[in-house]
């Protein structure tokens, strides 16, 4: 529900209340904290290192481009040939996963690299995220890897799980993690909006969905991003879709 709509609606509802004789002392309620799913059933998975989820393609060779409007970032978006094996996965062992690797520019600069291992869930057509490795190239030359996790690796309270990036069916409201790496890598996804039409300079789509991101270790932080069925990211924050390249 829109946020103000529903500060109106809860303002005229202690109002009748009143009229009523009661107090809006007694029909207040605590906020309930907002909860994201971290329990995916992933044992229940065969998974596989390619496939099609409606808004999220694994296809090997396929490539997205997405730029700014003023053209001064640039995200490119390929699925790579390249498999990763993620060892030791919690309640798993070890899954192979294909690597999707994004390129980011800033006028030109190459500002960031990261591999991504994601796997699909057979059946349910999760994909489900196994973590990243991160390069980002700072103006002083140096090289950080800052949010780079890995499932089965150690975190700051045990060991890192995996996520999903993307679930088999989208459903309005639906709340969970992508990364689960305590103090790591703790991006969140809540879908917002669905039967989206988007006009990009890569084409027009239809029935796109909408997911906005938190992480809990920046609370203030939040990103927007649009799927669109059969084409996948179209719009992330201030860079959209302006061009597919399919193997």
């Amino acid at each position: 529900m829109n946020t103000r709509l529903a500060v109106r609606l809860a303002g005229l509802a202690i109002t009748w209340l009143a009229g009523l004789g009661m107090s809006s002392a007694l029909v207040a309620a605590p906020i309930k904290k907002v909860q994201f799913t971290t329990d995916f059933r992933l044992q229940d998975c065969q998974f596989q290192t390619e496939g099609v989820n409606p808004y999220f393609l694994l296809t090997p060779g396929r490539k997205l481009v997405l730029q700014s409007e003023d053209e001064t970032e640039t995200v490119e978006i390929t699925v790579l040939e390249d498999l990763e094996l993620i060892s030791s996965v919690p309640g798993l062992g070890d899954v192979t996963t294909r690597v999707v690797e994004e390129r980011e520019t800033a006028d030109g600069v190459l500002v960031e690299v990261s591999r991504n291992f994601f796997a699909i869930c057979g059946g349910r057509n999760d994909v489900v995220y196994f973590g990243e490795d991160v390069d980002i190239f700072n103006p002083d030359n140096t090289i950080t890897h800052e949010g780079q996790w890995r499932a089965g690796q150690p975190d700051e309270n045990g060991v890192a799980e995996p996520g999903v990036i993307m679930p088999g069916t989208f459903l309005l409201g639906s709340r969970y993690f992508q990364e689960i790496a305590d103090g790591i890598a703790l991006d969140r996804a809540e879908h917002v909006e669905m039967g989206l039409d988007i006009e990009t300079d890569a084409g027009d789509f239809h029935d796109c969905v909408r997911i906005v991101e938190t992480t809990p270790l920046e609370p203030k932080s939040e990103s927007e991003k649009i799927y669109c069925p059969g084409v996948g990211l179209v719009v992330d924050s201030d860079v959209q879709l302006v061009e597919i390249e399919e193997p």
